[in-house]
């Protein structure tokens, strides 16, 4: 059998492989990449400038595109459907903002740096499984800043608080320091899968694009790969999403027993479209993840998307 004709398209610190006969093995439907040998991989430097474009741009995303959250959140969090108030559309965001920079950066951080050791660890055939790892790992490192901050935003939302300082006081008074993870559970069932799979995709289109069109994509190209990637994997995973606002903004309530019982829940009282009502809003809210074109860092070949 012939062995099969590989193009060879560096890019970076990172060198992309195009197989010129697909049909052949071991040629696969993923691309592979791994790290050009003349390029070195300065770890520490990776982790500097995901923090910094991380917080940047999960910042300016988050401040641009907070209403469409805040419709999204106010959506899912009504029982049985019903009319939504769409005053406060920006409620809670100076608080969220304050969240979001560290936990944006943390991602990021994580991400990028773990990404790249992990290509030049597993064998090329194998990038897929570097980039949903790496996905899922940074999801949980951010998870512990993140869920404190998204609880404390959907309470604010729906109109559970005037302010962030109070309401951390009254969950923690009422609820306990636990409260502020309420529904942490539901979250990294739905952030981790999502964190890893979006990335994942993104990561396999671009390569695919790079090499189709043999150069470096374009800002706006590079938004519409992301959107395309967070839109899927948002149509995937809207369900948990639904259960997760539930779970976050009940509160004291305890109206929900966990994950399985808001879910059940849901589906009996409101029918299985109640886990699906809003899907077309929080695809839309999910494209503000979706950012790219703001931090496209060419010098360090750093270009990741973000999740908030």
């Amino acid at each position: 059998m012939d062995v099969p004709d590989f193009q060879k398209i560096s890019l970076g610190a990172l060198e992309y492989k195009r197989c010129n006969s697909p049909m052949e093995p071991p040629c696969r439907s993923f691309a592979s990449v791994s790290a050009a040998e003349n390029k070195p991989f300065y770890f520490l430097h990776a982790v500097y400038e995901g923090i910094i474009a991380g917080g940047a741009a999960g910042v300016i995303a988050e401040a641009v595109l907070y209403p469409i959250d805040t419709i999204k959140t106010r959506l899912q969090a009504v029982h049985g459907g019903g009319k939504i108030n769409l005053k406060g559309l920006y409620s809670g965001l100076a608080g969220n903002l304050a969240g979001v920079l560290p936990a944006s950066a943390i991602f990021v951080g994580v991400y990028e740096p773990t990404k790249q050791k992990l290509l030049k660890s597993l064998p090329e055939n194998l990038s897929a499984v570097a980039q949903l790892t790496a996905g899922a790992i940074g999801g949980a490192a951010s998870s512990l800043i993140r869920v404190p901050t998204e609880v404390v935003k959907q309470r604010m939302q729906t109109g559970q608080f005037a302010s962030a300082p109070d309401a951390i006081h009254l969950i923690v008074s009422k609820e306990g320091f636990k409260g502020l993870y309420a529904g942490y559970g539901s979250f990294l069932l739905r952030d981790l899968p999502f964190d890893a799979i979006q990335f994942c995709i993104y990561e396999q289109m671009l390569m695919g694009y790079k090499l189709a069109a043999k150069r470096d994509p374009k800002d706006a190209e590079i938004a519409i790969v992301g959107a395309f990637a967070g839109a899927i994997t948002g149509a995937m995973t809207t369900p948990l999403d639904v259960v997760k606002t539930r779970l976050m903004v009940q509160g004291s309530a305890n109206q929900y027993k966990g994950i399985f019982d808001c879910a059940r829940t849901i589906a009996k009282e409101e029918g299985t479209r109640a886990l699906l009502k809003v899907r077309n809003l929080a695809l839309c809210s999910l494209l503000k993840q979706q950012h790219l074109l703001l931090f496209n860092l060419e010098k360090s070949d750093v270009v990741t998307p973000l999740v908030l």
